[in-house]
């Protein structure tokens, strides 16, 4: 026993300076997010965690909220690739993941990438193209992965889809498929500021006549960063209570009267990552149960159905993840 303490007392020191380093970055970003986008903290943090957690994120909100911005702005902020799709009624799935060109020179047909082809993906209004389309976002959402003509096409690291729809407006708009959802870690409510922060936002933009400048945002995490938080949150404490708890309100999902459709068992996997990524953010090696509190609800909504009875009622899904939150036995 006494011939582990070394390594032991190394592993503590090197978690506690990685640690340290994560929470150096972490401060950086949300200083240089919040010079552009005022308010919107619980946005911005669970953006990062599902960044960390190498999660595909849907950003939901009426619009001029800075979905788009935000998302913008924290593909910037990483030194990695960046493409953008607005999706359109009219838009193929060859628009998304790329056709075959046939070569004069060698009478052979080339491969070329669509724009799916990069490391952070904006998908605009992903609502607004047809099932189609959407389909063809189902396998490199999953697997990293493009299949075409036979070939296998693997994304680089790291590749997460940000993806923005407008709950408001639904003429011309397709639903999202119950299996595509389920792919996306968080569904991100963004409200409306408050009248502070509107005066704020007017303060801070009130000289300024034209969009952000993006190119004179600088990168502050790069894909080696990236991969060094992953390899951290590897290392991250789960104490079996929370394994029973995360499990727990999953399950409770699949019995609920007042729900049609409960939660995947990928929706318990979601919880798990985002709050390991969750606690690296706010400098811990260890998931508590708040973290977990903290990040049910963005993991859940947008994967459970209301029965229609409940609907009628008015009920939300927010209100009855909550309701299941406060019935389970919070583990200490």
């Amino acid at each position: 026993m006494e011939e582990q303490q070394p390594t032991d007392k190394l592993s503590f020191e090197r978690n506690n300076s990685e640690l340290l380093w994560v929470a150096q970055k972490v401060t950086a970003l949300r200083s240089e997010i919040g010079k552009h986008v005022i308010g919107q903290e619980h946005m911005v943090e669970l953006l990062l965690a599902g960044i960390f957690a190498n999660g595909h994120i849907l950003l939901e909100g009426v619009p001029g909220v800075a979905k788009t911005l935000s998302a913008k702005l924290i593909s910037r902020l990483m030194k990695v690739g960046f493409s953008r799709i607005q999706f359109t009624p009219d838009l193929m799935p060859s628009d998304v993941i790329g056709t075959s060109i046939y070569n004069m020179n060698d009478g052979k047909f080339i491969f070329n990438q669509g724009p799916i082809f990069s490391n952070i993906v904006l998908i605009d209004e992903i609502n607004r193209a047809p099932a189609k389309t959407q389909a063809a976002l189902f396998e490199v959402m999953e697997e990293r992965q493009i299949t075409f003509d036979g070939i296998q096409y693997p994304m680089e690291f790291p590749f997460l889809v940000i993806a923005t729809q407008n709950p408001i407006e639904q003429e011309g708009t397709y639903s999202l498929p119950e299996a595509q959802l389920d792919r996306f870690i968080f569904k991100i409510t963004m409200n409306y500021p408050t009248l502070e922060e509107e005066a704020q936002i007017l303060t801070r933009y009130k000289a300024s006549n034209g969009p952000l400048d993006m190119d004179m945002i600088t990168p502050l995490f790069s894909s080696e960063d990236i991969k060094r938080v992953h390899s951290l949150m590897q290392e991250m404490v789960v104490e079996t209570s929370l394994i029973q708890y995360i499990a727990a309100i999953t399950h409770r999902t699949r019995s609920h009267p007042k729900l049609y459709l409960g939660a995947s068992p990928r929706a318990s996997l979601s919880m798990l990552r985002a709050g390991k990524a969750l606690a690296a953010l706010r400098g811990r090696d260890f998931i508590t149960p708040e973290d977990i509190q903290y990040i049910a609800l963005p993991v859940l909504t947008h994967r459970i159905i209301l029965t229609p009875e409940a609907e009628m009622e008015g009920t939300t899904t927010d209100e009855v993840i909550r309701q299941i939150l406060s019935e389970i036995e919070i583990p200490r």
